[in-house]
């Protein structure tokens, strides 16, 4: 039997399949507004792994398996061996005899990557502490449908080096754009993976010069979860990293904004840019549906 192919970061893919994916991910959208049913996974079962919750990725998991004729099951801390001390090894072989895919959203990435090498089905990232690689191609696919390929564009990521962060340079990696990445010192992203990027991202402390000019503006939250308790700290690091409508205005005209959501208004953004013209998130939200579909099919089908 073949090695499962994995998507736990972008760079599990290159270039071609990502792109194809994104492709992909329109045409499906397409087929929904149509009212098309279309059934590739038709009694194909994913187990939906969350130790961490999720709105968004729950039900854009589960409601794509619908779409594709499947099923979805959701398995939290409290319905596996997992939360009870059961290896990772044993949980990953047994899940794996009964099921055609894996959904993970967990904390350490390393969890998971030992999850997918002892698994005999695709293991797919909904996100770590590392990356969120879903997000990137919902994120990029709502690029894709409003402004055509983003090769070349220049994106700024204002805020925290993060998981979304860290996905943001695989993506200037894989899809070829410029990133400048401002964050307060002290909340950089991972150098091993900024230096895989070379010279397509840029890391500043200065949320204007990284917003100047911007084809694309994109943050997240100050705290991620199981970070409440720097919250204060953070507020004040983090206070020059508003995207506020006068950083915006630093941008290309033609600029959009991404989050991807939750939003804390008047702290990493103010409402009137999350509420405004420029802003796509609820388009992007959308689009996690369509992408993982997409991703589902060229896993699972």
């Amino acid at each position: 039997m073949n090695a499962p192919q994995h998507f736990l970061t972008l760079l599990d893919l290159d270039s071609d399949t990502l792109r194809r994916l994104i492709e992909r991910a329109i045409e499906l959208k397409g087929m929904v507004q149509r009212g098309e049913i279309f059934e590739p996974l038709k009694n194909r079962t994913l187990a939906m792994v969350f130790e961490k919750s999720s709105t968004r990725t729950r039900v854009s998991f589960e409601t794509g398996m619908a779409q594709f004729g499947g099923h979805a099951l959701f398995l939290s801390p409290r319905d596996t061996q997992l939360g009870r001390g059961e290896p990772i090894e044993d949980t990953a072989r047994v899940l794996s005899e009964m099921v055609d895919g894996v959904m993970i959203r967990t904390f350490e990435h390393e969890k998971i990557e030992r999850f997918a090498e002892y698994s005999r089905v695709p293991v797919i990232n909904a996100l770590t502490d590392r990356f969120h690689p879903c997000q990137l191609l919902a994120d990029m696919q709502t690029w894709f449908e409003l402004r055509g390929d983003i090769r070349g564009a220049k994106v700024a990521w204002i805020g925290d080096g993060n998981n979304m962060c860290h996905s943001y340079i695989n993506a200037a990696i894989r899809f070829d754009f410029r990133l400048d990445v401002a964050c307060p010192e002290g909340y950089e992203p991972d150098a091993d993976i900024v230096a895989r990027a070379g010279d397509r991202v840029r890391i500043l402390h200065d949320a204007a010069e990284a917003a100047r000019g911007a084809n694309l503006v994109v943050t997240d939250v100050w705290a991620s979860m199981g970070q409440e308790e720097e919250q204060a700290r953070r507020e004040k690091a983090f206070a020059p990293f508003q995207v506020n409508s006068a950083l915006m205005a630093l941008a290309d005209p033609d600029a959009l904004f991404m989050h991807c959501l939750p939003a804390h208004r008047e702290e990493e953004v103010t409402a009137e840019v999350l509420e405004g013209p420029q802003s796509v998130v609820w388009q992007e939200a959308g689009n996690r549906l369509h992408a993982q579909k997409a991703l589902l099919e060229y896993l699972m089908a």
